[in-house]
């Protein structure tokens, strides 16, 4: 238990910051989509451009697999001392050779998101995902060294610099103008100008005050360059450049292929992706958590395969993991009159999507609990062949349907890529690397939840009143939470702050 006990301690750890960081950032989306100066339209735009990237970082990063090939090498003795010092200078030097590349190339890049008329914007998203890429290998040595608090630090000072940036040119400066056309914002802000240059330059802004912040990291560089080691890492990492182009293919292609495949005028799919990408965000809680986990899970996962019997440890975490985002699924799906405050009443037209998209993500966490098999056993590849089933499934179902049924189409088809992926790597380890997972008593839980939130919606449906509809989700709430507290009894009495509870 005591192996758990730290796993929560750092997920909490991690949790906090990124939890701080993203809910900040996520404060964002109320200030754009409140803003009178920020058209649905342009939300839209920002919206596919933050689409492509993360695509752009998975080239930089090796689809993120040179972080994870840093944690599963680091606790090689013959590595240690040069394991870092390699990553980075592998990263620095594959940035560069993208950079110049995506330089030269941003016309086509402009056109792929649609962002032809304001080439600025282009030129400034290839600086924020070479210093986003920067600043990959300091961050994974502060997880590594168990750091949270430096971590902390420097996620949420970067996005309180975002964020202020943000209010300062979407709210103030056109508040500030409106009032005086003569005023002084004038020397750094143009009214005239599309809201996007704006809303990534603050993006910008905060990835250089990140460097900043790690430059005590960054300084540990010395220029010894381990062939052997590098030759180990890319075998092990480039198989996850597909995991990575097809993860975030799947989470958000989807809004670049509704741009593509939506019929109507340019202006009109603008605005139906924005308003996708705004009901988007309401899925956080679950993706934040899932996203916390993961910071404290990969390094944790590798340190316990060195150890007896770590597959028991691997199927209690799972456990503990699904119920936490079974309880999660039901605060949001449950209180939407309460979450869909933080986006614009103009996008609150497809609030129907949110569910769907908390049941994706809920899946995307187990899988990423599951694919720690073909991480330890080194078979990365298979992480390469389940995404692309992912990826099929995503394309196949938004080619169809998204004509038809819009953004609806996108959060299904989402819904089925995670499903899915789960699905197959559950199917798959359970043959090479078993687990004795509880599964169906997780998929039990699972089914509950969803149970619940039909009959808070048929409730909610004859009766049309926000605080009945807070009343039965709180008491919906209470039920399932004294449900788990009685079913996992024996597991919650080693939990101290729960335990008094439970008889």
């Amino acid at each position: 238990m005591s192996s758990i006990k730290k796993l929560a301690g750092q997920t909490l750890w991690y949790g906090v910051s990124s939890i701080a960081a993203r809910f900040i950032g996520y404060l964002i989306t109320p200030l754009l989509t409140y803003s009178s100066y920020v058209k649905v339209s342009d939300f839209g735009r920002q919206s596919l451009l933050y689409s492509a990237i993360p695509v752009l970082s998975v080239l930089f990063t090796f689809g993120y697999g040179i972080e994870t090939a840093f944690f599963r090498f680091s606790s090689r003795e013959e590595y240690k001392k040069s394991i870092f010092s390699t990553a980075f200078l592998c990263l620095f030097f594959s940035t560069v050779i993208f950079s110049v590349i995506l330089w030269y190339n941003q016309t086509a890049l402009a056109g792929l998101v649609g962002l032809s008329d304001i080439p600025q914007v282009i030129q400034i998203t290839i600086f924020i995902v070479a210093t986003d890429a920067l600043s990959a290998i300091p961050f994974a040595r502060l997880r590594q060294e168990e750091r949270p608090r430096k971590y902390a630090f420097v996620k949420v000072s970067g996005i309180m610099l975002n964020l202020c940036l943000v209010w300062f040119f979407v709210n103030f400066c056109p508040n500030q103008i409106s009032k005086n056309p003569g005023s002084w914002v004038t020397l750094v802000f143009d009214i005239n100008k599309s809201p996007v240059i704006y809303i990534v330059l603050a993006n910008l802004c905060q990835n250089i005050l990140t460097l900043l912040l790690l430059g005590k990291e960054i300084s540990m560089v010395h220029f010894r360059f381990n062939i052997t080691l590098w030759k180990e890492m890319m075998v092990y990492a480039l198989p996850l450049v597909i995991v990575g182009l097809g993860g975030f293919l799947n989470e958000v292609g989807d809004r670049l292929m509704l741009k593509a495949w939506l019929p109507g005028t340019a202006i009109f799919k603008d605005e139906q992706v924005g308003i996708y990408s705004a009901c988007y965000k309401l899925s956080l809680l679950i993706t934040l958590f899932v996203q916390a986990f993961r910071m404290g899970a990969e390094p944790f996962f590798f340190k316990q395969a060195e150890g007896q019997d770590p597959q028991r440890t691997y199927a209690r975490v799972m456990k503990f993991f699904v119920i936490v985002i079974s309880v999660m699924f039901l605060a949001v799906s449950l209180y939407i009159p309460v979450w869909e405050l933080m986006i614009g009443p103009k996008y609150r037209v497809g609030l129907s999507v949110v569910p769907i998209l908390l049941l994706a993500n809920m899946s995307l966490g187990i899988y990423y609990n599951l694919s720690i098999w073909f991480k330890l056993t080194n078979n990365t590849i298979t992480g390469t062949y389940i995404t692309l089933m992912g990826t099929a499934i995503t394309i196949i179902i938004n080619w169809f349907f998204i004509p038809r049924f819009g953004y609806t189409a996108s959060a299904w088809a989402t819904f089925f890529c995670y499903t899915g992926m789960m699905v197959i790597s559950f199917t798959w380890g359970q043959k090479k690397y078993y687990i004795p997972y509880a599964w169906k008593k997780l998929l039990a839980y699972i089914v509950i939840v969803v149970f619940l939130f039909f009959i808070h919606k048929a409730i909610t449906s004859l009766w049309n009143n926000t605080w009945i509809s807070l009343f039965t989700a709180t008491f919906f709430m209470f039920l399932y939470i004294m449900f788990l507290l009685k079913i996992e009894k024996k597991e919650f009495r080693n939990l101290p702050y729960i335990a008094k509870y439970i008889k």
